[in-house]
């Protein structure tokens, strides 16, 4: 990735804090972007401290629910480097909370920074991929993108929607030299669930066992770079049982709904 642009959301912590790293060991050009300036500062000196020249990273802080702004980000972009060769849409925010017990302006929430937001960054990022005949526009969506499990509700929506936009999205444009790829990761030690929304829309703030005992989020990254690399269209990552529900909802979807009953 010497000298190809790469553009993380969500890159102030998390999976997108450690997939910056993967690539800044790599030698991209990077752009980091998330609403907390000082955390992409701290994540940028990281970068540094793996050999990236500082002129290789750009700190661009953005919110994705200001749509009118998401242009000028772009352009920002492209003053710096050029060009874009990778967007990994990794912002996002989580819930828990039963729907019975769940804000509507949760669910607005949800929708607004998980989907809409992505969408409205890739479609400002696609003009610059379509006129050069190249890039890979890439979403980190969910095991709930497949699977509706409890006290998700409007995150497993919100993921299911990206899914469907992104297949959809890269049936139109693959053949005009974009690839498009849907990461589904599952459950991943991140501080996802500490900072999910619960029904009043209030931080959850606790951590959940499942997460807790999941995917160390540095190997996570860095199955995520092999398949991005790769450019493969789905990249699942986990290592829980949860990976094995992506097989039961094809194979043997009542099984799989009696589990996710007895969950609740």
């Amino acid at each position: 990735m010497s000298q190809k642009t790469v553009w993380i959301t969500g890159a102030s912590s998390g999976i997108g804090e450690a997939l910056a790293l993967q690539y800044a060991k790599d030698h991209a050009r990077l752009v980091l972007s998330a609403r907390r300036e000082d955390e992409l500062q701290r994540v940028a000196k990281r970068c540094h401290d793996a050999g990236l020249a500082k002129d290789d990273v750009l700190v661009l802080p953005l919110d994705v629910t200001d749509w009118a702004a998401l242009p000028g980000k772009v352009q920002a972009v492209l003053d710096t480097f050029g060009q874009i060769d990778l967007l990994v849409n990794n912002a996002g925010v989580s819930q828990r909370s039963l729907c019975k017990d769940t804000d509507m302006a949760v669910y607005q929430k949800l929708m607004d920074v998980d989907v809409m937001g992505q969408i409205a960054l890739t479609k400002a990022v696609l003009p610059h991929m379509l006129e050069r005949g190249a890039g890979h526009l890439a979403i980190t969506s969910s095991v709930a993108g497949k699977v509706g499990v409890p006290m998700r509700t409007g995150y497993c929506a919100a993921k299911h929607a990206v899914m469907g936009f992104f297949d959809a999205l890269r049936a139109e444009v693959e053949g005009q030299g974009i690839s498009v790829s849907t990461i589904t990761p599952g459950f991943i030690r991140t501080d996802i669930s500490r900072n999910a929304l619960a029904g009043d829309g209030s931080a959850y703030g606790r951590e959940d066992e499942d997460i807790a005992g999941g995917m160390n989020v540095d190997e996570c990254a860095e199955v995520m770079f092999k398949g991005l690399t790769a450019k493969k269209r789905e990249i699942p990552v986990g290592k829980g049982k949860e990976m094995a529900a992506l097989w039961l909802k094809r194979i043997a979807p009542e099984a799989l709904f009696r589990m996710t009953k007895a969950r609740a």
